[in-house]
């Protein structure tokens, strides 16, 4: 055992799902991995990885909440000889979406940083109740061992007032938090990280569009390594069009759909977040579900990903003109990675500002970061995969080590 704690559990903690990660933080390594789903569900299993890539599966244990759930990732970590009272564990990071403007980078948590976790609820109310119930519980199995807070909206607290205020009345707008907040900061900064070390620069000297594609999507406008813009606003439903978020609409949609269709506020928002984006244009929201659908001719999947990658491609350019100097362009997370067609359709007609990609490198799958531009291109086109539980661990670690 080395001489100092060096291993970092990762936590992420959903409604009723609780991801674990553990890493050895001398070398970055994964020393197992877990998924608990379906808590306090009929039907709830766990299934623990280990390094060596051996599964085992736990559906018999009665887990009816998120301290049942931990508990039993806490013995399957043991089983494998990591439990949580093991004293090479040096902290558990927890995921927590919304930081609001004072959490600006990982913070070890007390009462304190609870209350305030707790007091931006309203403007995170589906994903900072679960992130507490994750770091209670943690708390109770392990109070000794450092829990330290990483904030999907750190990253982003970077951006200018000019870019992260709306142009709404002030005094309204701070009586109640409304500001473009972002979100994926942790991702965002891992990829804009390592697609500096991918063009052999300092990030200090890089400038990077960073576009994560998942069912949740966001892009990034990255200078030196800083956030100065991002897609996402006060919630994760700005932006990109996204699986079934609509990302930007005219507000006033809002209005002429109460006014007219008589829909309330919560079944727009409904609509808005989960009925939306590719789902409510085709009713898919797979992308290699549309791309199917797209080659035998189905109209809807095809305008479908028509809207979804202009919408990208708008962004691109915008980013392109905040920055003035684009280094690279990151693609990133599950649609980011692997949708070839996405990537050639975003950047598709912008070779007049050196933004091209090969064809053979971009249809060629690869589990590494690698480029997808041509030498010749002078701004380089990259894929990169995201790794958002070793960003976590690699700040919570940094934060607790001597």
């Amino acid at each position: 055992m080395s001489e100092h704690p060096s291993r970092v559990l990762v936590l992420n903690s959903g409604s009723s799902s609780v991801k674990y990660q553990l890493f050895d933080m001398t070398d970055h390594s994964r020393l197992a991995a877990g998924l608990v789903e379906r808590i306090g569900e009929t039907g709830a299993r766990l299934t623990h990885t280990r390094a060596d890539g051996e599964r085992r599966e736990v559906t018999d244990a009665p887990l009816p909440d998120h301290t049942a759930a931990l508990k039993a990732a806490a013995r399957e970590l043991a089983a494998d000889g990591y439990g949580l009272d093991d004293p090479g564990l040096a902290a558990i990071g927890h995921r927590v979406v919304h930081g609001g403007k004072r959490f600006t980078e990982p913070t070890v948590i007390d009462d304190a940083v609870i209350a305030e976790i707790e007091r931006l609820v309203p403007v995170a109310p589906l994903h900072n109740p679960a992130n507490l119930t994750g770091i209670r519980t943690a708390l109770e199995l392990n109070p000794r061992v450092p829990q330290v807070a990483v904030f999907d909206t750190a990253f982003h607290t970077t951006m200018p007032e000019h870019a992260a205020r709306y142009a709404l009345d002030i005094a309204t707008a701070d009586a109640h938090r409304v500001r473009r907040y972002g979100f994926h900061g942790t991702s965002h900064a891992y990829v804009s990280r390592r697609t500096a070390e991918l063009l052999g620069k300092d990030v200090a000297d890089v400038n990077v569009i960073v576009l994560h594609l998942g069912n949740g999507a966001s892009a990034s406008a990255v200078a030196g390594g800083r956030c100065v813009d991002t897609s996402m606003g006060l919630t994760p439903l700005e932006g990109l069009v996204m699986g079934t978020r609509s990302g930007d609409i005219d507000p006033a949609v809002i209005f002429h759909l109460s006014r007219v269709a008589g829909m309330s506020v919560d079944e727009i928002d409904d609509l808005l977040n989960k009925r939306s984006g590719l789902v409510g244009l085709c009713g898919d929201n797979d992308l290699r579900e549309i791309t199917r659908r797209m080659a035998e001719g189905d109209e809807a999947a095809r305008l479908a990903f028509e809207i979804y990658t202009y919408r990208l491609k708008k962004y691109i350019g915008a980013y392109y003109a905040v920055l003035g100097r684009v280094d690279a362009i990151a693609f990133t997370a599950g649609v980011g990675e692997n949708a070839a067609n996405v990537r050639a359709a975003a950047v598709e007609g912008l070779v007049g500002f050196g933004v091209v990609v090969d064809e053979k490198l971009n249809t060629t799958p690869g589990g590494e970061p690698r480029f997808i531009s041509p030498q010749y291109a002078s701004v380089a086109v990259a894929v990169v995969p995201t790794d958002e539980e070793l960003e976590i661990a690699t700040q919570a670690f940094a934060l607790v080590s001597p």
